[in-house]
């Protein structure tokens, strides 16, 4: 079998109207590499699977009842052949030349096993918002250690990239968690790993009323404070990281009740 670099995953479930651009800005990245593409759909039935049968070639798909997006993602982890594997939603998008930046960090690092970097939020249409909260993550990026993750996570989803051996040391995505599953994987990576940080754009989040995490905010980030309680009994980190959910959930509320949407 023909070695092959990178392996990124996409869960999806009924995402007609954003899946071909997630898939789009897979397909065109170039570079001196070798990648595949899986996307693991839930059994959508919105013409989804119309488009995916339009890339027929250029990707894997399945689509068959799961258990919800980390279910998904970790069918798609236990078939990944790339020495690299990362996950994609079906409404995000990389930015061009992502995979290029990604595989030479790694190159150059041979003793990191993930790497994550910034990301931007967009609208449904692709318009950037959010900027301030794009730049409160970018400055925690730069100051990456285990115990400022332990307080908050502010490392983006799509930007995560990790070496496949890392499955052997520490498992796949636990399941039990609905919304902050990630969370508590980036948490059990840093346990074993030193991150790497790239100072760059690898993708663009998109934040919509239909998107996962944003109905179900105040879920999910109590999710994530209950997760770091399972990897730290330190009352300070996790009175900082109740602050932290204090003032988020707080933020979060206004900006919905601004737009209207309360």
């Amino acid at each position: 079998m023909a070695k092959v670099d990178l392996t990124i995953v996409t869960p999806s479930f009924n995402k007609v109207s954003f899946i071909e651009q997630t898939i789009q800005s897979v397909l065109t990245q170039r570079g001196d590499f070798t990648f595949e593409y899986i996307v693991i759909d839930g059994g959508s039935t919105d013409g989804t699977l119309d488009i995916l049968k339009k890339y027929e070639g250029q990707l894997q798909w399945v689509s068959e009842p799961d258990e919800g997006m980390y279910d998904a993602l970790n069918k798609g982890f236990r078939q990944a052949q790339g020495e690299i594997v990362a996950s994609l939603d079906a409404d995000d998008v990389y930015t061009p030349n992502a995979f290029q930046t990604v595989l030479a960090y790694f190159r150059r690092h041979p003793d990191i096993n993930w790497v994550y970097g910034k990301c931007r939020i967009v609208d449904e249409d692709g318009r950037e918002i959010k900027q301030w909260i794009t730049a409160y993550k970018n400055l925690l990026l730069r100051h990456y250690s285990y115990r400022v993750l332990l307080c908050e996570n502010f490392i983006s989803a799509p930007t995560v990239f990790f070496r496949r051996k890392v499955f052997d040391e520490v498992g796949y995505f636990d399941t039990r968690f609905k919304l902050a599953a990630d969370y508590e994987y980036w948490l059990r990576l840093g346990q074993r790993y030193p991150a790497g940080a790239i100072d760059e754009y690898l993708a663009h989040f998109r934040s919509y009323g239909g998107s996962t995490s944003n109905p179900r905010y105040r879920e999910q980030f109590a999710e994530e404070l209950r997760i770091a309680a399972l990897y730290t009994t330190n009352r300070v980190i996790l009175i900082a990281h109740y602050l932290n959910y204090l003032k988020i959930v707080g933020v979060y509320s206004l900006l919905r009740s601004l737009d209207g949407q309360l």
